[in-house]
């Protein structure tokens, strides 16, 4: 998916959400879910992971090839993440 696709899909869910078709948990899911396909494709083949552990990086999502790499990749974003678990996310 390309930016220009990304952004109409995004303003497309919008448009339902204040049109009255879909509700805030709807929205947001549709939301994440074209991030997710754009930095995907963007990045090539990589996977999401939700990062849990200290407050910090809790809920955190990245995209990496594996789940060592996702734990360096939420790491080196939050200082003093400590102790870091990933999920992949379906």
């Amino acid at each position: 998916m390309d930016r220009i696709s990304a952004l109409r899909n995004i303003e497309e869910a919008l448009a339902r959400f204040e049109d009255g078709e879909c509700s805030l948990t709807e929205l947001e899911a549709d939301v994440r879910g074209v991030l997710r396909t754009y930095a995907a494709d963007f990045d090539g083949d990589l996977s999401a992971y939700r990062a849990s552990g200290s407050d910090a990086v809790e809920g955190l999502v990245v995209l990496a090839e594996s789940a060592p790499e996702a734990r360096e990749r939420v790491r080196g974003l939050v200082d003093g993440a400590g102790e870091v678990s990933v999920t992949r996310v379906e």
